[in-house]
C-alpha cells in the first residue's frame, strides 16, 4: 500500500514492542495516527513525503500491530505521556535525535504530549482535528457529548465498552469512519480491511478503551500539572472544515493559549484529513516542515 521504498520494523521501547513503517529520504517526520485507525491511515500521504523526508508510521501502543500492554488502575501504560515516550525511544533507536512530528486525533494528541515532554527533541509539530484534551473535558456540553458520545463510552468501567463493541467490531468502525467523515468521502478498501483485521482483536479493544480511559483521568492530570507549560516549537494546527472541532472551537485562540507560535488552517473535509484531503494534507504539511 505505501510502495516498495518503505520497510517493516518492530521496535522494543521499555513499555512496548512498536511496529512502524519507514521510507524516504531526508530529516525524520514521524507520523502519528488515529482512533480507530493504524499506520495504515497515513497510505494517501506517505509515499508523498517520502520523497522530502524519512518518514516513519508506527502503530500506536495497543493499536495495530503493536504490542498492547496490560493496564493498571490509573491507566498510566495508556497514558499520553506513556505514548509520547514510546515514540521518543522509536526516533532514538532509529537514530534520530531531532524530528518533525504529525499527528492526527489520538496521534495529535501524543504529538501534543511530545512537544511538552521533550521540547529539545520536536522541532516543529502539527496536529490534526484536534482541541486540547483538558479543555475538551472542561467545557463539555450537550453539543460535545452528543458528537464525541464515545468519549463517555469508551471509559465505562467492568468491560461494558469491550464487551458491546466486541459482539460486532467491524459494524462499530464502519459507523465510526461514516460519522466522522465528510458526506461522500472515499476510504481505501485495503486501508478499511487493515483497521478492521486489528480493531477485531479483543486485546485491542480493550487497550484503546483504556487509551480513553487515561484521557479521562490521568491525562487530565498531566495536563493540569503543564498548564502554564506552552509548547515551545512552531506549531501547525490542520482542521476539517466539516468537522465538529472546526465549528464548535475558536482554534486559533485555543492554541495560542497552548503555542508560542501557531499557524491554523481548515481544509475542505471532515474528521478524517489525511484520507478525505491527502493532497492538501501534503501540501501543508510540506511548506510547514520545509519552510
Amino acid at each position: 500500500m505505501f510502495g516498495d521504498g518503505f520497510k517493516e520494523l518492530q521496535i522494543k521501547t521499555s513499555g512496548a514492542d512498536i511496529y512502524l513503517i519507514h521510507g524516504g529520504v531526508g530529516r525524520p517526520l514521524l507520523l502519528l495516527h488515529g482512533y480507530p485507525q493504524t499506520h495504515h491511515m497515513w497510505h494517501r500521504v506517505a509515499p508523498q513525503l517520502a520523497q522530502y523526508f524519512q518518514v516513519i508510521c508506527p502503530d500506536l501502543r495497543g493499536y495495530g500491530d503493536s504490542s498492547k500492554p496490560p493496564s493498571t488502575p490509573d491507566h498510566y501504560p495508556y497514558s499520553k505521556r506513556a505514548m509520547a515516550q514510546d515514540m521518543a525511544e522509536v526516533m532514538t533507536t532509529l537514530g534520530h535525535n531531532e524530528f518533525f512530528v504529525a499527528g492526527h486525533d489520538r496521534g495529535a494528541r501524543v504529538t501534543h504530549r511530545l512537544a511538552l515532554d521533550y521540547p529539545d527533541r520536536v522541532k516543529k509539530a502539527c496536529v490534526m482535528d484536534i482541541a486540547p484534551t483538558h479543555l475538551m473535558f472542561k467545557t463539555t456540553d450537550q453539543n460535545f457529548a452528543s458528537a464525541y458520545y464515545h468519549w463517555f463510552f469508551l471509559i465505562q468501567r467492568d468491560g461494558l465498552p469491550e464487551h458491546m463493541i466486541g459482539a460486532d467490531p467491524d459494524y462499530y468502525l464502519d459507523e465510526k469512519l461514516k460519522r466522522w467523515s465528510a458526506p461522500g468521502a472515499v476510504f481505501s478498501d485495503m486501508a478499511v480491511a487493515e483497521y478492521k483485521r486489528c480493531f477485531a482483536k479483543p486485546e485491542t479493544i480493550h487497550a484503546t478503551c483504556e487509551d480513553y480511559r487515561a484521557a479521562a483521568s490521568i491525562d487530565l492530570q498531566h495536563d493540569e500539572e503543564d498548564m502554564n507549560v506552552k509548547v515551545r516549537c512552531p506549531l501547525l494546527v490542520l482542521c476539517g472544515a466539516k468537522g465538529f472541532v472546526q465549528r464548535t472551537y475558536d482554534i486559533p485562540a485555543v492554541w495560542r493559549e497552548r503555542a508560542t507560535q501557531v499557524e491554523t488552517k481548515a481544509l475542505e473535509c471532515g474528521h478524517f484529513l489525511p484520507e478525505e484531503a491527502p493532497d492538501a494534507v501534503c501540501e501543508e504539511l510540506l511548506r510547514f516542515f520545509n519552510k
